[in-house]
């Protein structure tokens, strides 16, 4: 009877101690909490736009609720200094823009954080631009801008959406690789660059497709080329850049996904799976483009490449073509 007993307290205490175990010794299921998105744009941009689009899709998968907070200012330096100074453990990330991770290092001397202290998740998405003209232009492609300004060396110009951006970028990678000299007029956003190009105040601009498309299609502005690398689904009519001559080309400002670095491999690999996912819903897919944006999943290895690749085309632009913060 006594080793009966005994046996039935030692089966007990057994089962007690691994009842025990997993919440001792494992670690619970990520995530068990909100998730805070910092999103270093204001709320109503195309960063901001998109994440929002993407949240039904990424909440079901993660069955937990996402936290979006707007941190805007210094080229993205102050939202994406938050989040690299933030705990790796999954429950802070950030939308990280272009200018923030491949530009601004270059450019700023004082950055508040080093790219190297974010982990990346995913390329959300990317904007393609396009380089237009004025209707009363005579140039309706690359190569007849290209003999344009050759023929008027330093008469022409090229507005941009303001110094430092992915626009103002693109116009100086134009120049170079088509080997000409045009001035870049910047202005505070798109829209005033669009009204001067519309009235030929400026002869050229790069202009992104939500301000451009439908005065391409009406036939109030003429396209030269999109920057992409691919022909564009919103505007199929109008040929890269790359593929008129200019070899190589590709200029596209994009943000994407990325957690504070030290962050667990299996959070990040678990995150990239839910994005990646609402990423190509197709309802998702539409709401994208209408932003005159590409979805563009990855990898998180193939972000970090994409990452590296961008900063060293950008650097070198920058210390070739002498361009300062501004």
């Amino acid at each position: 009877m006594f080793h009966v007993a005994r046996r039935c307290i030692l089966a007990l205490l057994s089962g007690a101690v691994f009842a025990v175990l997993p919440l001792e010794t494992g670690e619970a299921a990520y995530p068990e909490q909100l998730i805070k998105i910092v999103v270093t744009f204001p709320p109503g941009g195309s960063a901001d736009t998109v994440i929002r689009a993407l949240e039904p899709v990424v909440t079901a998968e993660l069955k937990q609720s996402l936290v979006i907070e707007n941190r805007a200012g210094a080229g993205g330096n102050i939202g994406m200094a938050a989040v690299a100074q933030a705990r790796p453990d999954g429950y802070t990330l950030g939308v990280a823009p272009a200018g923030a991770l491949t530009v601004n290092p270059h450019l700023n001397p004082a950055m508040p954080f080093d790219p190297k202290d974010l982990a990346p998740i995913t390329l959300l998405a990317e904007i393609p631009f396009v380089l237009v003209a004025s209707a009363d232009i005579p140039a309706h492609t690359a190569a007849e801008t290209i003999a344009l300004a050759k023929a008027k060396p330093g008469a022409l110009s090229i507005g941009h959406g303001g110094n430092s951006t992915v626009m103002h970028l693109t116009a100086a990678l134009f120049t170079q690789k088509a080997g000409i000299s045009m001035e870049l007029v910047p202005y505070r956003g798109t829209a005033p660059a669009t009204v001067d190009v519309l009235a030929g105040h400026v002869p050229f601009a790069v202009l992104d497709i939500p301000a451009s498309r439908q005065l391409i299609l009406e036939g109030r502005l003429n396209a030269i080329g999109v920057s992409s690398a691919r022909r564009l689904a919103s505007l199929p009519d109008v040929p890269t850049l790359a593929e008129s001559g200019i070899t190589g080309f590709e200029s596209v400002g994009w943000f994407g996904l990325v957690a504070p670095a030290g962050t667990p491999a299996d959070i990040v690999t678990r995150l990239n799976e839910a994005f990646v996912k609402a990423l190509k819903d197709p309802s998702v897919v539409e709401k994208i483009r209408t932003l005159g944006a590409e979805p563009a999943p990855t990898s998180p290895e193939q972000f970090g490449r994409f990452i590296r690749s961008e900063s060293t085309k950008w650097e070198k632009l920058i210390n070739e073509a002498g361009i300062k913060a501004n």
